[in-house]
């Protein structure tokens, strides 16, 4: 899955010279914690609404009303803007735009394309959207994990042993925890076992919650 394909092409963004008040309306009406700020298509920075606060109160203190008001028409989104917005192209793997997002602890990724024109973002909230859907739980049907070691063959096999019993695998995936590797399969089935107990018979050690439940008590 790639960046491009999951991304929001539906974002607001002001040009450097709009005003801060009019960016600020605008994130309230929208319930936005950013907005992009945009020249010529290219993106330039952002600004938040903390930016926009921590602005108006250093360029307001003893001032009057016309003053104020002279200030709030001069003072724009490019005078306040942040510019160290981190940037993915639409190729970039979603798997690589989340450890980036983990990495860095962010909550969104400016997509732009080889020209550095914005085209997107993807935030949080799509990273947990693509992890239900590529785990397969909203095709239903029911999820089997098991630990395995490394070696050639393993999901060939597991697969095998699944189309034999006459079901079929909706999505796998794998995890780590401690120096345990788990395979988890999600299959088209509300009774998985008869699938687990195929694989425990393979040598397979079929795991559950109450496996580790001395780790959460």
């Amino acid at each position: 899955m790639f960046v491009g394909l999951k991304m929001l092409n539906n974002f607001i963004s002001m040009p450097p010279d709009a005003l801060a008040e009019d960016a600020q309306r605008v994130m309230d009406e929208q319930q936005l914690w950013m907005l992009f700020v945009v020249r010529d298509g290219k993106l330039a920075g952002y600004v938040r609404p903390e930016d926009i606060n921590a602005a108006m109160p250093s360029l307001m203190t003893g001032l009057d009303k016309h003053e104020i008001n002279y200030l709030l028409s001069k003072l724009t989104v490019g005078r306040i803007m942040r510019k160290d917005m981190v940037t993915v192209t639409p190729e970039t793997e979603i798997e690589a735009a989340a450890m980036l997002m983990h990495a860095k602890n962010l909550a969104g990724l400016a997509v732009v394309n080889a020209d550095g024109d914005l085209i997107g973002y993807i935030n949080r909230t799509i990273m947990l959207e693509v992890l239900a859907e590529e785990m397969g739980y909203g095709q239903g049907g029911s999820r089997i994990v098991f630990e395995v070691v490394d070696r050639p063959g393993v999901l060939k096999e597991v697969a095998g042993i699944i189309d034999s019993l006459g079901y079929s695998i909706i999505s796998t995936g794998t995890f780590t925890h401690a120096d345990r590797r788990m395979v988890v399969i999600r299959v088209d089935t509300p009774n998985p076992s008869s699938i687990a107990a195929a694989l425990q018979k393979a040598g397979y050690d079929v795991v559950g919650p109450e496996d580790f439940k001395h780790e959460w008590q």
